[in-house]
């Protein structure tokens, strides 16, 4: 984001607050209380929003909303800031540790319980959905911090117990509600670690991303040797003595998520979202956790619980909740909270996602987008090894060393990956949107290319590319969704991205379950062992269309990017 340091600037609060379009009249009347309460900052705070006609906010939650983007911009990146960088990144870490974990635990389970393996990927494809729409939405309603905490110990809890399971029904059982936990990371965590950074480094939610790189790689490492080492050499002879190794990486992946966990309820002291708390009616709370920040960064914070109430008071006598509302204050009475809180349960959050054209209209191009890539991972890695094996190419050695290091390799990939996801974002007129554009259409291109490997290690060289690229895609995808949505409706509208691109792992796992087709273990990509391969009822697997179809999507996704009407660079979220 642009900073303009060289003069310190009033807020939108006061300055370029919604209430300074109400005329010079009323500035003028309480031009002396506004430039009491400014909070000034070195850095121009303007919102996603402000240059919107219709604005989708409440302009008493966007008048009070770019007081505390302010305030956060006063305080700077401090400490708490950096630790929750690291604490917020346990969710990115876990979201793709685990759908790993399931792919590489898949052979040693199936040859000990001797059950169709894609089963538990259709378990672990239910869990997560579930998590994705309930957690966002619980977030919104009963607030982040609780939800923040919750989500990793239900996923440690429920792995560790799934280690013991004596059969595949409780394998998959378990399998399905640690995966409840995993689905709620990211609708929760993006928006607490977002609702809580200065305007100036909201690229930082891009570069989490590179802690999903980071539970990949841990993932293959930590398993390598324990399911390599301690696991049956086929179906034939496997008792449970002799096939321990599965047992024993969901032991340590299970404590390992405990221990973040533990990390983030007993060692960080995490604050409730204070948008979250404004939005609730509680401006006095909202005020404390800024001032607490700010106390722990070693700062100070000119923040009073006056302006939030000047604001209130400005916007609640002009009215300016715009056309067709009723109300023109907004409520912060008990019965005013309890009543939101019914409405939020009735689908308020919902239509405020849809609050104006051009939100609704933004909203419906991010769930395309999330479905549209959603569907195009498992399409290709579906056919892909069929394809490529009826077009007579050899993939040699499929030995468990070539997997592991293979899978190593590409996990390794996906950290310079993210950490050039954040650099595009702040490049001038590149942005969220061209990143992730450009990313998604290379990304296709790359698929389409992998169509032309013989061997197993050109093969490898494309899915390289196609890695790097989609963990650029999914590190911009990840952080400008949220980005994009009014916080009040941030963990919903994250909720319904989510499960947009979670139901097409449901579809796909069922449709495997019906033909009982052999995964080809050396060609294994990071990609494939999120989703299960989607194999139709009725396809034809010798066809190259669907890998086509999928490389198509890709492209369709990029420029369908480049049409959001939204771009958060050098913007602050609301």
């Amino acid at each position: 984001m642009s900073a303009t340091a060289s003069e310190e600037k009033l807020p939108r609060s006061g300055r370029d607050s919604p209430a300074g379009h109400a005329g010079d009249v009323e500035r003028q009347k309480r031009g002396a209380e506004v430039e009491t309460h400014a909070i000034r900052v070195p850095a121009d705070t303007r919102d996603i929003f402000e240059a919107d006609d219709g604005s989708p906010v409440d302009p008493v939650y966007q008048a009070k909303a770019r007081i505390l983007n302010d305030a956060f911009q006063e305080i700077g990146m401090g400490r708490y800031q950096w630790y929750l960088f690291i604490v917020a990144g346990f969710g990115w870490f876990s979201d793709n540790l685990w759908p790993i974990v399931t792919g590489l635990i898949l052979d040693p389970v199936v040859n000990e319980f001797h059950f169709q393996g894609p089963y538990l990927k259709l378990g672990q494809n239910i869990g997560l959905l579930i998590g994705a729409a309930f957690w966002g939405v619980a977030s919104d309603v009963w607030g982040r911090k609780w939800c923040f905490n919750i989500t990793l110990l239900i996923t440690g809890v429920f792995a560790i117990a799934a280690g013991g399971s004596q059969n595949y029904i409780a394998l998959c059982a378990l399998a399905t509600v640690w995966s409840i936990g995993v689905g709620g990371n990211l609708p929760v965590d993006s928006a607490v670690f977002l609702e809580f950074i200065p305007a100036s480094h909201q690229y930082l939610l891009t570069i989490l991303s590179i802690w999903w790189a980071f539970g990949q790689l841990v993932g293959s490492l930590v398993a390598w040797p324990l399911i390599a080492d301690f696991s049956c050499a086929s179906s034939a002879d496997c008792p449970r003595a002799s096939n321990q190794g599965w047992r024993y990486f969901l032991y340590t992946m299970g404590g390992l998520m405990t221990l973040f966990f533990a990390l983030r309820f007993f060692v960080f002291d995490m604050y409730e979202s204070p948008k979250f708390l404004m939005g609730r009616g509680r401006d006095a709370d909202a005020v404390a956790v800024v001032r607490r920040v700010a106390r722990y960064n070693g700062r100070a914070s000119s923040l009073t619980l006056e302006m939030l109430q000047d604001a209130e008071a400005r916007w609640g006598r002009q009215g300016g909740l715009g056309e067709g509302c009723d109300e023109a204050v907004f409520e912060t009475s008990a019965r005013a909270a309890a009543m939101r809180k019914l409405r939020t349960l009735g689908g308020s959050h919902v239509k405020g996602l849809l609050a104006t054209k051009k939100l609704a209209y933004s909203t419906s191009l991010l769930i395309i987008v999330w479905a549209l890539i959603g569907l195009a991972f498992p399409l290709y890695n579906g056919f892909v090894t069929y394809f490529l094996a009826t077009r007579g190419a050899h993939f040699g050695d499929g030995s468990v060393y070539i997997t592991y290091r293979n899978q190593v390799i590409l996990s390794v990939i996906g950290v310079p990956g993210a950490l050039l996801a954040g650099y595009m974002v702040e490049v001038p007129y590149l942005g969220r949107k061209g990143t992730l554009a450009i990313s998604t259409i290379i990304t296709g291109v790359f698929l389409f290319a992998s169509t032309t490997s013989r061997t197993s290690n050109a093969l490898l060289g494309w899915n390289c590319g196609f890695t790097f690229t989609s963990n650029v895609m999914y590190g911009v995808l990840y952080a400008v969704s949220p980005e994009l949505f009014p916080t009040k409706d941030r963990g919903t509208g994250n909720a319904i991205v989510g499960s947009a691109n979670r139901v097409f792992g449901i579809m796909v796992c069922a449709l495997r379950c019906v033909h009982r087709l052999p995964l080809r273990p050396y060609v294994l990509t990071p990609v494939r062992l999120l989703q299960a391969p989607i194999i139709a009822l009725y396809a034809d697997l010798s066809t190259p269309v669907p890998i086509y179809v999928s490389g198509a999507l890709f492209l369709v996704s990029g420029f369908i990017a480049l049409l959001l009407p939204f771009e958060p660079r050098g913007k602050a979220s609301i």
